[in-house]
């Protein structure tokens, strides 16, 4: 399935290049309303970042974010800087259908897999960013992508399959807000591997060609952000590429 994605600093609807705060650009549209556009064009599922609750917990759009959700009947998956479990509370609370846990769930996996078993592993998304090298080890990256933590995806999925693990939000950093294509090699890859895991692919949509070519690959969902904001596609039209055959 398809789900569009919205980064939200300060309110304001934004896209980063590679992560980069410093190179941000902005987009003069109402977040409510543009979710309501996605989720009338078919949009079962959307994706939010809290880019400003990313940089600093305490500025949290929470107030933002429980309207938003309030007013779009499509479910609803929220990140950024999810550090304590009252972060999830909070998310939980305001209406998120799932979190979604990125760096904690590097640096601290007994603390997220005990989430996922109080929340149940239904409501946690871990989104893993990863770098992969010349020999082709597939290291994620944590904190804004600024650190190698190390630990290859492989490694670290092994772990969260035992408490249940259901979704990943997997990333190539390499192909983030370039609408240069998707990395579908990494992704065939991933779900023969994991076949009990739903996999969401993210960054490099540019165009239907290249959500097109995810289709035979076995991800659950194709996050799509900067693409559909810059008038590349249409949702509709997204959508129906996905579900054709």
């Amino acid at each position: 399935m398809i789900i569009p994605a919205l980064d939200l600093i300060d309110g304001q609807v934004v896209r980063l290049f590679q992560g980069d705060y410093g190179q941000k650009t902005e987009y003069k549209v109402d977040p409510a309303e543009q979710f309501n556009l996605y989720h009338q064009a078919g949009a079962n599922w959307l994706h939010l970042v809290d880019l400003t609750g990313a940089k600093d917990t305490s500025a949290r759009q929470l107030d933002l974010i429980a309207k938003l959700l309030e007013g779009t009947p499509a479910n609803i998956q929220i990140g950024g800087g999810v550090r304590t479990e009252q972060d999830v509370i909070d998310l939980l609370e305001a209406g998120a259908q799932r979190v979604v846990v990125g760096s904690t769930a590097v640096k601290q996996p007994e603390l997220v897999k005990g989430w996922m078993e109080k929340y149940g592993a239904e409501k946690i998304v871990l989104a893993l960013d990863i770098n992969i090298d010349e020999q082709g080890v597939r290291r994620v990256a944590i904190s804004g992508w600024q650190e190698d933590s190390g630990v290859t995806i492989e490694a670290l999925i092994n772990d969260y399959l035992t408490v249940g693990l259901k979704h990943v939000l997997c990333t190539d950093i390499s192909r983030d807000g370039t609408l240069a294509g998707s990395n579908v090699e990494l992704y065939i890859d991933l779900c023969k591997q994991y076949p009990q895991v739903q996999f969401q692919s993210s960054g490099g949509i540019g165009s239907l060609d290249d959500i097109a070519a995810l289709k035979g690959t076995g991800v659950a969902g194709v996050i799509v952000g900067r693409a559909l904001l810059d008038g590349k596609f249409t949702a509709e039209e997204a959508f129906s590429c996905w579900q054709s055959e």
